[in-house]
């Protein structure tokens, strides 16, 4: 990128299987992240509430929560329109509030050891804060397996 332009992701790619998050702009990476911690079943695309699994497909990073109970937290737009139907047949709720986000507030120092969100991608403290200022909301964001 020429000198002086801002640090921007226009997309964001989730590799479940490697535990990697890659920001993009204009096709190419500009940041990586290794290491992401996930729900307590990690294996899967989310269905329902409860499931503690992370969604897989495509979503957009549709808000942020400056506030809450994890070191600042992007929401992705999960449940869409299929996980909704989906979830309805089976006559379930689909769950929802899954978010990139930081430790728990409450963990004075560190990562919190393996899997241990309810179907949220976390990061360290340090990366969810680079995150936060260079993922505008409405950027899209596919999560693979």
């Amino acid at each position: 990128m020429p000198p002086g332009t801002p640090l921007v992701a226009d997309y964001l790619l989730v590799d479940k299987s490697e535990r990697l998050l890659i920001a993009y702009r204009q096709g190419q990476p500009i940041r990586a992240y290794r290491g992401l911690q996930f729900g307590d079943a990690p294996d899967g695309h989310k269905r329902f509430e409860g499931d503690e699994r992370t969604p897989e497909g495509l979503y957009t990073v549709d808000t942020r929560n400056p506030q809450s109970s994890y070191h600042l937290s992007l929401r992705i737009s999960y449940p869409n329109a299929e996980d909704r139907a989906f979830a309805a047949r089976m006559g379930r709720s689909p769950g929802g509030d899954i978010f990139i986000h930081g430790q728990p507030n409450a963990l004075p120092f560190g990562r919190m050891a393996g899997d241990w969100t309810d179907g949220c991608i976390a990061l360290s403290n340090e990366e969810i804060e680079e995150l936060w200022q260079i993922v505008p909301d409405g950027t899209p964001i596919e999560i693979r397996p």
